[in-house]
């Protein structure tokens, strides 16, 4: 089992706290390893924004907050809007015949979470195919790297949506919004995806001022 990938999988699908410290002396047990192995993993996932990393206070999860959760969704958005109309002026029959069957896939595992419920051999489908059909939507974008970008907002996105995830919360608009996306795609509309993106994520952003800082108090008389 690779180290790096794992803890990057645990990471984004919630199996760690908020907030919480994770110790390479208790965590080497979990991949009968050293802890050396296990640290140089955690650095690496710090350099990816998975991690919180401060000298002689070691290494945690990142705290959850609005504003965060909010950053992290809205550069998702412009990356993948650019991405995507880049990919649609560039892409032709063979990159929509290749997100075509990503989001075939991704349809299926998708409707039998909603028959079955989210069990976690669904769960951990879910995830592989829901990562390859954004990959797939970029792939054809030209750029390795607005492609390398977009990889590492993706998964620090699904660390904050990871209670989310977990629960499938929005289940039924997610298989609507993934068609939406697929049909800009092949029709080859770029002011359709960009509104189809944004329809994606927009819940997960914060209303219109909200993340303005509050007025002091008046001096006026």
């Amino acid at each position: 089992m690779d180290v790096f990938d794992d803890l990057r999988r645990r990471l984004v699908s919630g199996d760690f706290a908020y907030g919480v410290k994770l110790r390479a002396e208790v965590l080497k047990n979990d991949y009968g390893c050293s802890a050396s192995t296990v640290r140089e993993a955690l650095l690496r996932l710090s350099a990816m924004g998975l991690v919180e990393f401060q000298e002689q206070r070691g290494f945690r999860m990142p705290d959850q907050s609005p504003q965060r959760q909010h950053d992290i969704t809205e550069m998702r958005i412009l990356l993948e809007s650019e991405g995507a109309c880049r990919a649609i002026r560039r892409g032709g029959v063979a990159w929509e015949a290749r997100l075509t069957a990503a989001h075939h896939k991704l349809s299926h595992i998708e409707s039998r979470i909603a028959a079955l419920g989210p069990g976690d051999d669904l769960r951990a489908l879910w995830a592989g195919a829901e990562l390859e059909f954004h990959q797939t939507l970029l792939s054809a974008c030209g750029s390795a790297t607005l492609i390398e970008m977009h990889l590492t907002v993706y998964y620090r996105y699904r660390q904050v949506q990871a209670e989310k995830d977990r629960k499938f919360l929005y289940l039924a608009e997610n298989i609507q919004e993934h068609a939406a996306i697929l049909n800009a795609a092949v029709n080859g509309d770029e002011a359709a995806m960009r509104r189809s993106i944004l329809k994606h994520f927009e819940r997960h952003l914060m209303p219109p001022g909200a993340a303005a800082p509050q007025p002091g108090p008046s001096l006026a008389g």
